[in-house]
């Protein structure tokens, strides 16, 4: 099954999840988590990348990432290629460390952020490395310790996490800590860690698509923003970027992407939009919204376009080649 690009774009709240090949070991020592936890931090400085939560595991680490200038790729490769150089040298080993891919799920902030940085921080308790909150409090391989002001990590925003518990740090603390303590009994929560299937679900009395996504968490409303800024694609090969579906429509109808977004009456313009609404709103699942930014209509004109290129669709059986 061929691989589903990544969604890596700045500002996505990123819940990473790195594993040793064949679920081995990353870690053997602590010189080793010290090593990982050194490139981490000045990766995180240089590239003004932001970690909310972190945990280094004998053999996976997760961190919750928010890249602001370096795409997450370029940051992982670095983080990842450095540290298995290292570690292969200091332990005369040869081969890869981790597993091939990394896993990356874009995170919807609202309601998952505070969930996972909980999730992630009770690693240590919920695996037995840490008996009890006050050892976790201690344990230097979490971002939890940072968060109780106990270990320090360069580049870990511990100011976003604590600002929503309010108060002043001493208070914020408490109550943080309190949260985590809420949720140690919850056991694993395999749904923080990846998004559903992706797929097209017609719901509602207007019958909006909802499309969810596999490399989301988060709701199918956040997905659609997603797809409506064209920051991700569906795995389903007929459903195109939008800026790539309205390139074709006009290569098709010999008119050029600028004449479709500027007011015109053209028999050519017109189909070519009536085409990019139905093939985009009711093929594709991108929201009215998203298609009538991109052709500079609104969206009730996407609405009424989409009828007629409904008929242009069913009545030319080229379209229907082209646009399966």
């Amino acid at each position: 099954m061929p691989r589903t690009a990544r969604i890596d774009y700045p500002d996505l709240l990123q819940h990473v999840i790195v594993r040793g090949i064949e679920r081995k070991d990353i870690f053997l020592d602590d010189v080793d988590r010290i090593a990982f936890f050194r490139r981490l931090s000045l990766l995180l400085v240089e590239t003004r990348t932001e970690c909310l939560a972190w945990t280094f595991m004998r053999n996976h680490a997760h961190l919750l990432l928010r890249p602001r200038r370096a795409k997450l790729s370029t940051f992982m490769r670095r983080l990842l290629t450095g540290y298995a150089v290292s570690f292969n040298l200091r332990h005369r080993r040869t081969g890869h460390l981790f597993q091939n891919r990394y896993k990356s799920i874009v995170c919807e902030e609202e309601p998952y952020f505070l969930e996972l940085v909980r999730y992630i921080h009770l690693n240590p308790l919920r695996a037995g490395a840490v008996n009890g909150l006050d050892a976790l409090d201690r344990y230097p391989w979490s971002g939890h310790a940072v968060l109780m002001g106990v270990v320090d990590l360069a580049g870990q925003n511990t100011a976003e996490v604590l600002d929503r518990f309010g108060g002043s740090t001493r208070g914020a603390r408490a109550a943080y800590r309190q949260f985590v303590s809420d949720g140690a009994g919850q056991g694993e929560r395999e749904e923080l860690c990846g998004g559903g299937l992706r797929r097209v679900v017609k719901t509602g009395i207007d019958k909006e698509p909802h499309i969810y996504d596999e490399r989301v968490l988060g709701s199918g409303e956040f997905v659609q923003e997603l797809l409506g800024e064209s920051l991700i694609s569906s795995s389903d090969p007929s459903i195109l970027p939008l800026e790539i579906l309205v390139e074709k429509v006009a290569e098709v109808f010999g008119v050029t992407v600028e004449e479709i977004r500027q007011p015109g009456r053209g028999k050519a313009v017109t189909d070519a939009r009536s085409l990019i609404s139905y093939l985009g709103f009711k093929r594709m699942g991108y929201t009215g919204e998203a298609v009538a930014r991109i052709i500079g209509i609104t969206r009730s004109g996407v609405c009424r376009r989409s009828t007629f290129g409904e008929d242009l669709y069913r009545t030319d059986d080229g379209l229907r080649e082209l646009f399966p």
